[in-house]
């Protein structure tokens, strides 16, 4: 039988390891998510998980000109409703590894993220692209839904109204219109969206391990709760934290003028 090619891989940002990139590699179907690229995204986010300096993760592609098209349609074609059903558990491991990274996730959004390739983007806590970038969930003018997380997540990050916008039409958004509306956060110079996200990424593994990984938690637990709910959450996130070792470190690297040394939150 022969081997499966390697379109996933881990690049270590830093010799610590605090910042590591995913990295899509089927340059030549632009990233396009077969069952088997969904599968190897699904198990480099589970090594990821493993990781006890892990801080921060980029999610980019090699090409300059699209992040990820979507779902493979090429495979799909000839996939009967047995091959589609048989295949979704691979699919939402690939999508929910991304969203249930516990360390920031910064999307690097190079070219076109349609389809499940927004969706990607969308799993990630910050989205950066350019002018070039192009964002989009065209799924209801093939026939289907946004499968990897599009309707809900679209709904979280812009409103139910921006949200439908792009979920029930199809349209497709460039860089500046994406950025106006929140699907984006940050609004690169064209060409150096990798460099704008990896700078990120490394201003978020600079801070507490431990807070970063809780204020993330609570954020997404709190964020479909009652405010009364959801500030339960902060506090025991607030208390989980206290009395851990970063609190006196911070403090001690403030008031002395330097960098802090902060523990790793993995044992």
């Amino acid at each position: 039988m022969a081997t499966a090619q390697q379109w996933v891989r881990l690049v270590d940002e830093d010799p610590e390891g605090h910042v590591v990139s995913l990295v899509l590699d089927r340059p030549e179907a632009r990233n396009a998510i077969s069952v088997e690229l969904a599968r190897q995204v699904g198990a480099a986010t589970q090594q990821l998980h493993g990781r006890r300096t892990l801080r921060a993760v980029v999610l980019r592609s090699t090409r300059e000109d699209a992040f990820c098209v979507g779902a493979d349609l090429k495979e799909r074609r000839h996939a009967t409703e047995a091959d589609l059903l048989a295949a979704r558990a691979t699919s939402r491991a690939c999508y929910g590894g991304v969203l249930g990274l516990p360390v920031p996730v910064v999307a690097a959004v190079t070219g076109y993220a349609l389809g499940g390739g927004c969706e990607l983007a969308l799993a990630c806590d910050l989205l950066v692209g350019d002018a070039a970038t192009v964002l989009g969930l065209p799924e209801v003018g093939v026939g289907l839904v946004p499968g990897g997380g599009g309707t809900q997540l679209a709904q979280r990050r812009l409103g139910a109204g921006r949200a439908a916008d792009l979920v029930l039409t199809g349209r497709r958004v460039d860089g500046a219109e994406a950025y106006r509306i929140g699907l984006l956060d940050r609004l690169a110079t064209t060409g150096t969206v990798v460099e704008v996200a990896t700078a990120l990424a490394r201003e978020t593994a600079s801070r507490s391990p431990a807070s970063v990984r809780a204020a993330k938690a609570a954020m997404r637990a709190g964020a479909a709760l009652p405010l009364a709910d959801a500030l339960e959450v902060e506090d025991a996130a607030w208390r989980g934290v206290v009395a851990g070792p970063d609190r006196a470190e911070g403090i001690a690297a403030f008031v002395e003028k330097r960098q802090p040394r902060w523990a790793d939150p993995l044992p």
